[in-house]
Formats: C-alpha cells, structure tokens, sequence
C-alpha cells in the first residue's frame, strides 16, 4: 500500500503533502431487554490527503484510487486560494522521517473470537445482571474495531500501524415503585478481547450500587470538602483542564492563551498532570500519530505549574513548542486536530483511609454522569456519593451535581491518593468527531467544591 501511496502521489506540486490510507472494521452486539437488537460487522476504507502550498494548507478525504488525481487538483487549488488569503503562512513545526510498522501486540485477538461467542458473553453479562435484585433492565453494547492506517509524506515518512479496540459497556438500571436509576459499567482496552472476560465480580458490584441508589438521599446543595474517585477525577482532569491543554484551542481563544502560558502556576505544589497515550493496554494507546509523529509522554503541570501542551505540527509551529504527537483523527473520513491520548494525575503517596482521615466530614463522590464545560467554569453530574462524618463513610447520596472554576477547584487539591484507575469505558468528542481516548488517576482531596441539590 506505501507503493501505491507513492505512484498516487508522485506528481502533487506543493511544499509538503501527506496522504493516509485507512481500512476499519467494526464488529458490534447491542442488546437491550434481554434482547439482541443488532448484531454484525461492517467494513470501510478511504483517503485522507493534505497539501501545503505558499502558506496554504487544504485537506481532501477520497474513497477510490480512481478519484486520487480530483482530490490531487482539488485540495492544491484550495490550498493556492487560502494563501492568497492568509496574511500569516501555516508553517508545520519539524518532525524527524519516520519509517515503521507497527503491528498490535494482543493477550487475545477479538478477530479470532467467532460473533457467535461475542453474542453468548453479551448474554451471559445481561443475564448475571438481570439476576440481581431490584435491576428492572439492562443494555449492553459489545464492539472491536480493528484500524490499519497507512501514512505518507512529501518528507519521506512511511508508517503502517495497527490499532485495535475492544470494549463492552452497560446501563444497569434499578427500580422500585416508579423511581429508577442508572449505574454505568465499561470493560476494555486496546490489547484484546481478554479484557471483557472474567470481570462478573465487577458486573455484580455495579449491580448492588444501582440497587442500593434507590434508597440513597438526594445531597444537600453546599460548598464541601470533597473526595473524589478516579473516575469523576479523571473527568474534571479530562474536561476542565485537559481540553485547554489541546494547543489549537489554546491559539483560537487569546483570554486563554494568556491564562495558559508555558510557566503559569495553576494549582496546589502536589498536583502532577500527565497525558500519556504510549500506555500500550489502555483505550487511548497509539504509536504514532496521524501526522507520522512519535507521541512521547507530556507533563502538562509539574508541581502546579504548567509545563506542557499537547499539539499537533502546525500549533507547535505556530507556538515555538515541541511537537508531542497528538494530531488525531477519527478515522479515514476526517483530517487530524489536536487530541488527548491517556490522561491522568499522577498519584501522590496517600491511602484511602488516610484521605477520608483528613476529609473528616465532607462528601466521597464516586463516577461522573454527563457534564459540560463554558470556558473555565464547569458542571458535572456524580453517579452517586457518600456522606462523610469523622472519616466514616455514612449513608448514599444522589441527584449530585458539581459546580466550579477551572483554576479555583486545581487550587484546592489538598491530598492525592496512591491508587491509580484508569477508566474503560473511553471516547472524547470534539469538532463533530469522537476518537478512542482514556482518562482516570487516584483518588483526590478537594477542600471546596460546591453541589447543586435540594
């Protein structure tokens, strides 16, 4: 395919060009009620071409060979006519020629595991939750999605990369009377199929969380000192802060750029944030980008202080920074922008126990459920929670939802935990494209956080 990539493209007049060639295959389960409501898998393929010419920069996604020499004359006129109408050129940052093959390293190849027996672990999950008490219905949703990418450059890159998924997710829902309530559950990772075996134990225990919320309080609307799990803190990380470490909305948003400056003292001297996609077993995992550029590990905030970014060539260009590796794309129908791989704060060197000892009394919420962000404020919505009085976990509570500034709330990281989870259930949407991504970390210890409720 890098031949034929070459024969395509051997004749494009521009200063820099890239192509990529995709084949993706999507095998899927959906079953609700009790029921299988679709099975089966699909195949697609396509082209995505970029072209740099006098400080223009066009992109053109195609589908058949025969549409290549289009697409060729296409994206270099439009890259003629935006730089007739830039009055600063796009000038990609450098990046050394690569030339790699990277195969998946799976425990378990889901492309070897027959649909038949994907429906049968579909079933045996539904089922097993089904059959604890008070669970009124279940929807689980099994795919794998097997990637074979092919990137190309006027620089002389050539890479092939395998990327495979394999994930299982569930709403487990909870009746009595007519109040219900939904607890989530997500299994998978990019190392194979393994990853959704022999994880009944967890199953059951989603299962008693949601019971158990029907007779959990609604919390009580206050400013608390608050423990988070990984899961909710891996969101707040994700959305809060993550997103304004993508250094293309960094440059879009000039209030920002000046809050974000490489140097800025953000948060308390414990807090460490880390995006880190070569995490070879997590959703977020890949090898190199869809710009052919290695991803490294980013130390985004060391000790409170911002000290990295994520970027794509064009952002590191543009900003003076180092590339990092973190132009993504969702797949062939769409050009790369700057996105997270795995990220996480790091964690500290407290127990559980000793964090619940220093909240004293406060509130432990576990698991996000939704949220949005508007600038550097944001809401989430909690899964479910606990009340905390003398470092003792009292009773459940729900209907919680977070409220807070971005820069106020890192402020407030009092103690970090020692666990470390990542979560399984993966995805980030940005631009009208979702890409598999992963988030998690410890355990954290906020002093003020503030919740909406009765």
């Amino acid at each position: 395919m890098i031949d034929k990539l070459k024969q395509m493209t051997g004749k494009i007049d521009a200063d820099y060009f890239d192509i990529r060639y995709e084949t993706k295959r999507v095998e899927q389960v959906v079953m609700s009620k009790k029921e299988i409501r679709s099975c089966g898998s699909n195949l697609g393929d396509g082209y995505v071409l970029r072209v740099l010419k006098n400080g223009g920069f066009a992109t053109v996604s195609f589908t058949k060979p025969e549409q290549a020499e289009m697409a060729i004359k296409r994206a270099v006129e439009n890259a003629e006519v935006l730089a007739a109408n830039r009055t600063e050129p796009k000038v990609p940052a450098k990046a050394p020629v690569v030339k790699a093959n990277i195969k998946a390293k799976l425990i378990e190849d889901p492309r070897q595991i027959s649909l038949p027996e994907k429906i049968a672990i579909v079933r045996h999950y539904s089922d097993l939750l089904f059959a604890q008490p008070k669970i009124a219905n279940v929807d689980i949703q099994y795919y794998d999605v097997y990637r074979n990418k092919y990137f190309l450059n006027s620089e002389g890159s050539e890479i092939n990369e395998e990327l495979i998924t394999t994930k299982l997710g569930a709403g487990v829902v909870s009746q009595e009377g007519s109040l219900t309530q939904t607890v989530r559950m997500a299994f998978g990772g990019s190392n194979g199929f393994q990853k959704v075996r022999g994880r009944e134990e967890e199953a059951i225990e989603r299962a008693r969380i949601a019971a158990e919320l029907l007779q959990a309080e609604p919390v009580t609307a206050g400013t608390y000192k608050m423990i988070l799990n990984p899961g909710i803190a891996g969101v707040f990380t994700h959305e809060a802060f993550g997103h304004f470490s993508e250094a293309d909305i960094v440059r879009d948003l000039p209030a920002l750029r000046e809050k974000m400056q490489i140097g800025t003292k953000m948060g308390t001297d414990i807090l460490n944030i880390i995006d880190d996609a070569t995490m070879a077993d997590q959703l977020g995992y890949y090898k190199y980008d869809d710009e052919g550029v290695a991803v490294r590990k980013v130390n985004l905030m060391t000790n409170g202080v911002l000290t990295g970014r994520l970027h794509d060539r064009f952002t590191a260009g543009e900003m003076g920074e180092p590339i990092s590796g973190h132009a993504i794309a969702e797949d062939f129908r769409y050009g790369p922008i700057v996105r997270m791989g795995n990220i996480f704060i790091q964690p500290g060197s407290h127990s559980f126990e000793e964090l619940l000892a220093a909240l004293d009394d406060g509130l432990y919420i576990c698991d996000a459920m939704g949220g949005q962000t508007s600038g550097e404020n944001f809401t989430f919505g909690a899964n479910y929670g606990y009340i905390v009085k003398n470092g003792k976990l009292q009773g459940m509570i729900r209907d919680i939802n977070i409220v807070g500034n971005l820069y106020t709330t890192l402020n407030s990281v009092a103690m970090i935990g020692n666990d470390f989870v990542l979560d399984e259930s993966g995805g980030c949407g940005k631009g009208q494209t979702n890409i598999r991504s992963c988030l998690g970390g410890p355990h954290v210890l906020f002093n003020n956080l503030t919740v909406g409720g009765k």
